[in-house]
């Protein structure tokens, strides 16, 4: 028995959601209704009458739906993980840490980005409100981060000595968004992202 969703059958809708509060141990702020029929009065002395009938699923927390997805997707993985979050405004942050988690991480970042990807989508499929979601593992992000800025600034400087443009490689939107930033408050250079997904890629020239 699922104990985290129940359908009940009733008189009246009122009687059928107390008497599934009641079973899931929940109050109706945890849960979400769905009325499947709203049922009839029947007619005389209520003969031909049917009832109302309801599903009530209990609201998953964000960081234990994505929890959970992790450590499955991990798992088969063949990897024992731990798990850390975070929620700060509407981000979920997540931190992984473990052995071999280079895996996790794989050619720049691809594995990752995808495993953040797949867990934003679990996770925003199970809440009514939109979470982003924020991967993590061995501090990757920041020192992608400190690696992107540095390009960034050194494609600046040559499109400066040239003044010809400079077509990066494809990126991430979280790598595009870096060397967007980076280079926003420059007089000289500007920047444009170009190209569909996930080829879409970064180009830099003067302004």
């Amino acid at each position: 028995m699922d104990t985290n969703k129940i359908e009940v059958a009733a008189r009246t809708e009122e009687a059928a959601i107390a008497e599934a509060l009641a079973a899931l141990s929940a109050t109706r702020d945890e849960v979400k209704i769905t009325i499947l029929n709203h049922g009839t009065k029947g007619g005389l002395f209520g003969i031909g009458a049917k009832p109302v009938r309801i599903l009530v699923v209990k609201k998953s927390e964000p960081a234990d739906v994505a929890t959970n997805f992790l450590r499955d997707v991990t798992l088969a993985m063949g990897l024992g993980v731990n798990i850390e979050t975070q929620t700060k405004d509407r981000q979920l942050i997540i931190t992984m840490s473990g052995d071999n988690m280079g895996l996790l991480i794989g050619k720049r970042g691809h594995t990752l980005d995808a495993m953040q990807y797949l867990t934003n989508l679990a996770v925003n499929q199970a809440s009514e409100s939109n979470i982003s979601v924020i991967l993590d593992t061995e501090n990757y992000r920041k020192r992608r981060r400190e690696t992107l800025e540095s390009l960034a600034y050194g494609i600046a400087r040559k499109v400066k000595s040239t003044r010809k443009p400079v077509t990066l490689e494809p990126m991430s939107r979280f790598e595009r968004h870096v060397i967007h930033t980076a280079l926003q408050g420059d007089r000289y250079v500007r920047t444009s992202s170009e190209g569909g997904e996930p080829y879409r890629y970064v180009v830099v020239s003067l302004k």
